[in-house]
């Protein structure tokens, strides 16, 4: 039997961010990719991230989060999913302040007086084969790559950066002017992101305003990335298009981003919203043309 098979959960989301957390620190059972895959189906519990929480590895930590996306992969970085983690083992455990461990390093988040959770997501990387690309770019502020004909691309040139996961971020007048459910499985895929990418289309509104929508690398669509917004708030701030604190818009909400001078580190402070708990059938992992 899986890690899942009879595991209860709770399904939450950040500014839509579709999140699912289950509690494995009892069971510390590793979640195998077609696992993964078929709690995320209509049967299970539908998800943009599955959070799965596993006992401390490191001193001082509160615990290890493995983060699986939809398609059965694994993230580094889900900043709406840390904060979902945040507010559940924040009313578990009375505290305020938490240290996560996740396959990308440590994360810090704490409440703030407004009731929202703050998560540390560290500091950028922009080298080229910190990202990775497949090749090298000494200036990362804007890599040739485009879709579309070669004399008028319908996208072109975009930053990038690794904030945990890596990201592309196309700068654009409208971002939904742009038929992102084609082009970001392309972008994703292509032979320049060796470990694929997130696909970011980006409008500055102000020096103090962005508005994203983004193809997530192994989920899809989604109405909010919590590291596209920290990535889009970084490349920006990096081009000097915007001030280092700026709102960001995604289709399911806002985030607050700030690319923090002193230690450069990019914090995201934002909501969550709890939906509903429930328990993964085992019949959703059998073989198929099986029973449980």
């Amino acid at each position: 039997m899986g890690a899942l098979a009879n595991q209860s959960f709770v399904k939450m989301n950040g500014i839509g961010n579709e999140i699912v957390v289950v509690d494995l620190r009892a069971r510390a059972s590793k979640i195998e990719p077609d696992e993964a895959r078929a709690a995320a189906t209509p049967q299970g519990a539908p998800y943009d991230q599955l959070m799965a929480l596993y006992p401390p590895r490191t001193p001082g930590t509160d615990a290890f989060i493995r983060i699986y996306n939809n398609d059965g992969s694994e993230a580094g970085a889900c900043g709406n999913g840390m904060r979902c983690v945040a507010d559940l083992m924040s009313k578990e455990s009375g505290k305020s302040a938490l240290t996560f461990e996740t396959t990308a390093g440590i994360l810090n988040c704490w409440k703030g007086a407004d009731g929202l959770f703050t998560v540390d997501m560290g500091p950028p990387r922009f080298k080229w084969n910190e990202i990775p690309l497949a090749e090298e770019f000494r200036d990362t502020r804007a890599i040739e790559l485009q879709i579309g004909p070669i004399d008028k691309p319908i996208l072109h040139s975009p930053a990038v950066v690794n904030m945990g996961n890596p990201h592309a971020i196309f700068w654009v007048d409208d971002v939904n002017a742009y038929d992102l459910a084609r082009f970001g499985p392309l972008l994703e895929n292509h032979p320049i992101f060796p470990e694929r990418a997130n696909i970011t289309l980006a409008n500055i509104v102000s020096r103090d305003h962005i508005m994203i929508r983004t193809w997530e690398r192994g989920a899809g669509l989604t109405k909010a990335c919590g590291s596209a917004a920290c990535a889009a708030a970084v490349a920006a701030a990096r081009l000097k298009r915007t001030n280092r604190k700026v709102k960001v818009t995604l289709p399911g909400g806002e985030l607050t981003i700030e690319w923090r001078e002193r230690d450069d580190h990019v914090l995201m402070t934002g909501p969550v919203q709890f939906e509903f708990t429930g328990t993964f059938d085992p019949a959703l992992f059998a073989p198929k043309g099986r029973g449980p």
